[in-house]
């Protein structure tokens, strides 16, 4: 290592092979710690990147991309000096050179803290904000990823995002993301999770509403599920993961009847998402159901619960109860949102196959998933009694009495035996509501 230190500082005709040589052995882990210990090696490595001979320059441009890769924080901390220079390069020179800059300050900026504390003040955000309306497809990724590590940050949500929100990146983030397939599915991918971010920070989502974040999202999320049954391209997944988290989390807010979308079509965008990606990515049948959940949740909107029993996607939605642990909680966590709407919704889930279905959920070992299926039949008997009836014709007491003896479950299930005991129409069935208010 010193001896290519050396070549590299010695300035001979092989200076360009010595750099070369020294790129490739800086890929090993205990190479990088031995050179940023050697003197003068960082600051030989940047009079190179800051020359104006451009192959030297871009050969030292890798090497400290190959420096930026360390676990190590002590290696980051050592490329302090470069970050002001890295910065200034992002504008201008080629693609390729932009490109190595941007992954070698988002390499950096993962592994410390000291590197981010020293590139907020230099003004990283203002200089991110300028590159991404670059029409290279490559540059834009690289900056969603120095954005997406970012706004991973501990700091983030009190230092970073709002220099982020007061800047013109959200609003170029959401029209890079909402062009989907037309500007590139590494970029879009990036500026997707970016935003992802952003949203989980909460303080933000008014900033993104106001931008108009649901609807283009929605109409995003549209446009892929007419792509998936033609070639869509690999890696679809990547972007549909999370823009179903975006909406997801902005309709968990508390907003406005402003920003409230009332599209049917979603549901159908979903559903085909949940049929394309169920055998190889079934984390996207987990992610759809979680925004289905937050779109028939709202206790005051049942346009979303009106919408899936008069598209008839309920069996659609009922065979994905055995998918998983998760599918099956968010599966009956949905039905107990259509049933909470009342008798004509009760009515309408006991005409189709649910009670069948949910005998052999009854029988799983889980606790939360039989949790979650005692809450559904609590609102089934409650408003509509005749399910009660058809329940213990199907043997459905039986099932309750194995849980009458599982401590978490053992009250709640008593309580539905006797509802289930009594007779249709008996006024017995109003005092349910204060023995079963655990499930509320």
């Amino acid at each position: 290592v010193l001896e290519l230190l050396r070549g590299v500082q010695r300035g001979s005709e092989d200076r360009k092979r010595s750099l070369s040589r020294l790129r490739w052995a800086l890929q090993n882990k205990e190479t990088q710690q031995k050179f940023v210990r050697l003197d003068g090696s960082i600051r030989t490595l940047i009079g190179l990147f800051t020359s104006s001979l451009a192959d030297m320059q871009m050969e030292a441009a890798r090497c400290l991309h190959e420096l930026s890769h360390s676990s190590d924080p002590a290696v980051a901390e050592a490329c302090l000096p470069v970050t002001s220079y890295l910065l200034t390069y992002l504008s201008g020179h080629s693609v390729e050179f932009t490109e190595l800059c941007l992954y070698t300050l988002g390499n950096l900026v993962v592994e410390s803290e000291a590197v981010r504390k020293q590139l907020l003040p230099q003004g990283i955000i203002p200089v991110l904000a300028s590159c991404i309306q670059s029409p290279h497809e490559a540059v834009l990724e690289g900056l969603g990823y120095v954005l997406s590590q970012l706004l991973q940050a501990k700091e983030a949500p009190t230092e970073i995002i709002p220099l982020v929100l007061d800047s013109v990146l959200p609003q170029h983030m959401l029209r890079l993301v909402c062009s989907g397939l037309k500007a590139g599915i590494g970029a879009a991918v990036e500026f997707a999770w970016c935003l992802h971010y952003i949203v989980c920070s909460h303080t933000a989502n008014a900033a993104l509403l106001s931008l108009g974040a649901l609807p283009a999202l929605t109409s995003l999320l549209l446009d892929l599920a007419s792509e998936i049954p033609q070639d869509a391209p690999e890696g679809l997944e990547l972007l549909v993961c999370p823009v179903l988290r975006c909406l997801s989390n902005l309709l968990a807010e508390e907003t406005g009847s402003e920003v409230q979308i009332q599209d049917e079509r979603l549901l159908i965008a979903l559903f085909l998402i949940v049929q394309r990606f169920l055998q190889q990515h079934p984390f996207i049948v987990q992610e759809s159901l979680w925004l289905l959940n937050n779109l028939t949740g709202k206790s005051d909107e049942p346009f979303f619960c009106s919408a899936l029993l008069s598209l008839d996607l309920l069996p659609a939605l009922l065979q994905l109860l055995p998918c998983s642990q998760m599918a099956s909680v968010l599966v009956l966590t949905v039905l107990c949102n259509i049933a909470e709407k009342g008798p004509a919704y009760c009515q309408q889930l006991h005409q189709q196959p649910a009670l069948p279905l949910l005998l052999p959920t009854l029988a799983l070992p889980d606790p939360e998933v039989v949790g979650q299926c005692l809450e559904l039949l609590h609102l089934l008997f409650l408003h509509w009694p005749e399910a009660a009836a058809d329940f213990v014709r199907q043997d459905g007491h039986r099932a309750l009495q194995q849980h009458q003896s599982t401590p978490e479950l053992q009250e709640r299930a008593q309580a539905l035996l006797d509802m289930v005991g009594q007779p249709l129409g008996a006024s017995a069935f109003s005092p349910c509501h204060a023995t079963l208010s655990a499930f509320s």
